[in-house]
């Protein structure tokens, strides 16, 4: 019944960045106080729930805390957290936002994701958003982890600064790369400056896939001197 209902709803969410998010942009009923989705739809999608500490790679076992991957070779992260699976809606929502300008609809998983992802205890320092490469960002309009990033930033009352981390090297389309390939992609492609050393370092994108992005960007800030870095992104693919 949920997904009939919402089925229409994402066919027919508009485009226009200055959308209001008063109604609902999977029923177009609900209240949402501002933040684009109502609470029944909230509950209605996919939470991740149990997941490996480090990747949040969904875990069967409740008393499992890592993956069998991290478990043989830990990632350079001190954790990594994603608030669902990728999966319908959400995934419908966050490609309208990635690649068809969706502001709306990238705006309303953020606000709902800083809620449920918000850090306790050993919360990061700054907040860092996956850069994209220039031409990348140029051709795109706008970079979609800046942006989650911001309204993360805004919640959590932690600072964002883009300035930490560049993105050097144009890697191309990873979406359908394996991890092996991505990793090899991604070698030496970000550059962090001095500025980094002894901070913890929360690193913000819009999913994980492999977590080779991830990775590779948690690697050059310990390597220029981060204390840790720590990962948030809206979903995690199964």
């Amino acid at each position: 019944m949920f997904t009939q209902r919402i089925s229409a709803a994402v066919r027919r969410l508009p485009l226009k960045p200055g959308l209001s998010l008063s109604r609902c942009l999977l029923c177009h009923a609900g209240d949402t106080g501002g933040s684009g989705i109502c609470r029944p739809c909230r509950t209605e999608l996919p939470a991740l729930q149990h997941a490996c500490s480090l990747c949040a790679l969904p875990l069967a076992n409740a008393g499992d805390h890592l993956c069998p991957r991290c478990l043989q070779q830990p990632p350079p992260l001190a954790g990594g957290h994603a608030c669902w699976f990728y999966a319908y809606p959400v995934a419908q929502l966050i490609q309208r936002f990635k690649y068809q300008g969706d502001l709306a609809a990238g705006r309303s998983l953020a606000e709902v994701a800083a809620t449920e992802l918000e850090p306790v205890g050993d919360r990061p320092d700054v907040l860092v958003p996956i850069p994209l490469h220039w031409r990348r960002q140029l051709s795109r309009g706008y970079n979609q982890a800046y942006l989650i990033a911001e309204i993360f930033a805004r919640h959590w009352r932690i600072p964002l600064d883009t300035r930490l981390l560049r993105k050097t090297a144009r890697t191309g389309s990873q979406s359908q790369l394996k991890r092996r390939q991505r990793l090899k992609n991604l070698s030496s492609s970000f550059r962090a400056g001095p500025r980094v050393s002894g901070l913890h370092i929360g690193l913000v994108d819009d999913v994980i896939t492999t977590g080779a992005t991830l990775e590779a960007a948690a690697e050059t800030l310990l390597q220029a001197g981060a204390a840790e870095v720590s990962a948030y992104a809206l979903a995690r693919t199964p």
